[in-house]
């Protein structure tokens, strides 16, 4: 599942992001990544042991903790602390898959990978080119969204980001367990909660809406992974 989840940050939050990076020390991306990802890795990344990457990263995981369209699609167990990577131009992220396991935290924590997300957090007319590409069993699908909207879609997809050409492209980008390690178990169970959603608010709540609810949850509690 690709999915947009709009107005993750607001307005004041991304210009507060965004002056705070301006002055950071930003360092070579291909030291978080492995050896494939480093053959095709051009970019510049916060340090992940920089106080201010923790103190961000802290803001976008509360701001998408509110998002019950983020949850509902995501139905996250274990977040990955955020990163933040920047393209000037001439700098791209070639095609590659993201790991599988990542280590987080003091002891390390392995983190299985079944969300990618990207928050972008620069205005699309600010920069050309940059575009993040997912490629899935529909063809190639180009996002380059507002700033403070993020895009999440499956950690299988092979994905790119597509070379800067002038301006400057600046993103968080984090990955998360979820609770359904399958991506076709969740995206029925996104699609399930929507459309109870919709039936609510079109007719209250009836004895159909109870009686789907209970279906949801029983899927819910007969895939989920905790």
């Amino acid at each position: 599942m690709l999915l947009h989840v709009p107005e993750v940050l607001t307005s004041d939050q991304v210009h507060a992001m965004c002056a705070a990076l301006d002055g950071a020390p930003w360092s070579d991306g291909r030291a978080t990544v492995g050896d494939q990802g480093a053959r095709v890795k051009r970019n510049r990344q916060l340090p992940a042991d920089l106080p201010l990457t923790r103190e961000l990263g802290e803001v976008v995981l509360a701001a998408v903790r509110r998002r019950p369209l983020f949850f509902a699609a995501a139905l996250p167990l274990r977040f990955s602390p955020p990163l933040f990577s920047a393209y000037e131009a001439g700098e791209t992220y070639g095609l590659h898959v993201d790991g599988a396991v990542r280590m987080e935290g003091d002891p390390a924590t392995p983190i299985r990978t079944d969300i990618s997300c990207t928050l972008f957090l620069r205005e699309p007319e600010s920069y050309e080119g940059g575009e993040l590409e997912v490629v899935d069993t529909y063809g190639a699908h180009e996002v380059k969204l507002p700033a403070g909207d993020l895009i999440l879609y499956p950690s299988t997809s092979l994905h790119r980001v597509r070379p800067v050409t002038s301006g400057l492209r600046v993103c968080a980008v984090f990955w998360l367990q979820s609770m359904i390690r399958d991506d076709g178990c969740r995206t029925m169970l996104f699609e399930l909660d929507r459309t109870i959603s919709a039936l609510r608010d079109k007719h209250g709540e009836t004895d159909e809406t109870v009686a789907l609810t209970a279906h949801y949850h029983n899927l819910l509690r007969r895939w989920a992974d905790v």
